[in-house]
């Protein structure tokens, strides 16, 4: 099982945490509570979203390239078609989406 490392943020999480996940379909779908759903950022970067997530009034979470996004995120890496290990840092992630402490 190959396991990427990711950012996660909760709704209740000011900025996220870098951690580990499982790169599987039904783990990404655990940890965003549904069908998953991807939004580009750049072309090595890609949010993981609940697809369902505003229709289900899943808790906001944030809001970035003018979307509300609501429920669990993860920011992942992609390489190719796959998702990879995040090539940003915490202090770029912190930039990039005006996450603050």
């Amino acid at each position: 099982m190959t396991r990427i490392k990711v950012i996660i943020k909760r709704p209740d999480e000011p900025v996220g945490h870098m951690t580990f996940i499982s790169n599987t379909l039904k783990n990404l779908q655990n940890t965003v509570d549904g069908p998953i759903e991807t939004v580009t950022v750049s072309e090595d970067l890609v949010i993981i979203c609940n697809e369902n997530g505003r229709l289900l009034w899943l808790p906001y979470n944030c809001t970035f390239g003018g979307g509300d996004f609501c429920g669990t995120l993860i920011f992942a890496g992609v390489s190719g078609d796959d998702f990879a290990d995040i090539t940003i840092s915490m202090k770029e992630y912190r930039a990039l989406f005006g996450f603050q402490d």
